[in-house]
Order: C-alpha cells, then sequence, then structure tokens
C-alpha cells in the first residue's frame, strides 16, 4: 500500500520503518539531545496547502513518536529542519543527503549543527528508513 507524503499514515509507517531499522538502533543509540522536528514548506501546487511538521521523539535508538503538526508546534523542538517539499521528495528517494543538504543550504536547521554531524549514521538510517516507505508523492498523482 502506498502512502502519501506527508500524512499521518506516512509518518505512522515511518515511524515503524525506524524502530525496525538495525542500522538506526546503532547509530542512533546515544542520542539523547530531544526531539527532532521536520517542516516541509508550503507548496499549493502540489496540494500542500501550509507548513507541515513531523515530530520525531527520538531517543537512544528508538523512535518513541512521530506525528504531523503544525509548523508552529515543530518549530519548538531543539532540532528543527525545514524545506521546501521538493527537498524533502530528494531526501526520501536517497538523492539528496540531509546533512549534505543543510551544508549547501538547500534545507535550514533550527539546532546545533556540530551535534547533529556527530550523527551522521543516525541521520543515514533515518533516510535508509524514510525510502522504505512506499510513497505517493502529491506532485506524481
Amino acid at each position: 500500500m502506498m502512502y502519501r507524503f506527508p500524512s499521518e499514515e506516512w509518518v505512522a509507517k515511518y515511524k515503524e520503518a525506524i524502530n525496525t531499522n538495525p542500522a538506526y538502533k546503532v547509530g542512533g543509540a546515544s542520542w539523547n539531545k530531544g526531539v527532532v522536528a521536520l517542516i516541509c514548506q508550503a507548496n499549493p501546487g502540489v496540494g500542500i496547502d501550509e507548513d507541515v511538521g513531523i515530530w520525531l521523539d527520538l531517543h537512544q535508538g528508538v523512535c518513541r513518536e512521530a506525528r504531523l503538526c503544525t509548523a508552529d508546534e515543530a518549530s519548538k523542538a531543539p532540532f528543527v529542519i525545514s524545506g521546501p517539499y521538493q527537498r524533502w521528495k530528494q531526501v526520501i528517494m536517497k538523492e539528496l543527503d540531509p546533512i549534505q543538504g543543510m551544508l549547501q543550504g538547500k534545507l535550514r536547521l533550527k539546532g546545533d549543527l556540530p551535534t547533529i554531524v556527530r550523527y551522521v549514521e543516525a541521520s543515514k538510517a533515518l533516510v535508509e528508513s524514510a525510502g522504505l516507505v512506499e510513497t505517493d508523492f502529491p506532485d506524481e498523482l
């Protein structure tokens, strides 16, 4: 079954994929820095009428909670990565590494970049997990 990005169903499957990914259990084992929120900026042309937040409560190799939220709520997380829909699509399709995206200004980080960079293996495993979700992209429907 395909899940539309971004949607509650997609986020639920993403949480499952994170929690069943052994690479994330190892790469994120020492993460105790708090929530990482993702913000997909509005793109009315593909049906995303307002900014959408994805709240990821990550702790020591486990995703304790994953849910859609408002961009305002997401912006209050200790780490917030935001970018346009097309960039998130590139991340999910493994065409853009999110850390490289932040360093190149293609994605924006609110939070401590050196902390994020230290968890490059966890980041790769999170991207791998997103790629495991059977995703319908709204610009392809």
